[in-house]
C-alpha cells in the first residue's frame, strides 16, 4: 500500500488549441478509447458553442462555461463518535473543474435524440449564460454546504 499519494501526470495540451483543458475534456467525452471520434465531437461542440454565442474565440466561451459551473464549495461525510456529518469544504481549482467538466459531459450523455456535438454544445451554451442542468447541480451542491454550516467545525 502506498504511504504517499501518487505524482500527477503531465497531460499533453490538444492539437487545435493548445489547450490542457481542452486535452482533459477530449479525454472525458471519449469512449472505447476512441480518442479522434472524441475530438470530432468536441471540436464541431466547440464551432456550434462559437456560432451560438457570437464570441470570437470558442475557447473563452468553453472557460467562461467551465468557471460558471466549477463548484466553490461541497460537502464531504466526516465520522465523528458513531454519527457520520456532512462537513463542507472548499473545492480547489483542479477538482472544481474536473467536476465542472464531468457534470457537462454526463449532462449531455443524459440527453437523447440528437447527435452528441449537439447535446454537448447545448449545454456548453447554457453554462456559458449561467442556466441549465449543471448550473443547478452547482447551485445544489452549494445549497448542500450552506445548509450542513452548522459542522464546519469538524473540517480536518
Amino acid at each position: 500500500m502506498r504511504r504517499r499519494r501518487a505524482e500527477k501526470q503531465e497531460l499533453l495540451s490538444d492539437p487545435k488549441y493548445k489547450s490542457t483543458v481542452v486535452a482533459k475534456f477530449i479525454n472525458m467525452v471519449m469512449t472505447e478509447g476512441k480518442k479522434s471520434v472524441a475530438e470530432k465531437i468536441v471540436y464541431s461542440a466547440f464551432d456550434l458553442l462559437k456560432q451560438t454565442t457570437k464570441e470570437e474565440d470558442a475557447l473563452k466561451a468553453f472557460y467562461k462555461a467551465i468557471d460558471n459551473v466549477r463548484p466553490r464549495l461541497e460537502v464531504k461525510p466526516r465520522r465523528v463518535g458513531g454519527a457520520t456529518y456532512q462537513v463542507p469544504v472548499e473545492v480547489n481549482q483542479a477538482r472544481g473543474t474536473s467536476l465542472a467538466l464531468r457534470w457537462i459531459r454526463d449532462i449531455a450523455r443524459g440527453k437523447k435524440g440528437r447527435p452528441m456535438e449537439e447535446r454537448l454544445a447545448e449545454e456548453l451554451v447554457s453554462a456559458y449564460k449561467g442556466e441549465g442542468t449543471a448550473i443547478k447541480k452547482r447551485d445544489d451542491t452549494h445549497k448542500m454546504a450552506e445548509a450542513n454550516k452548522a459542522f464546519a467545525h469538524f473540517r480536518w
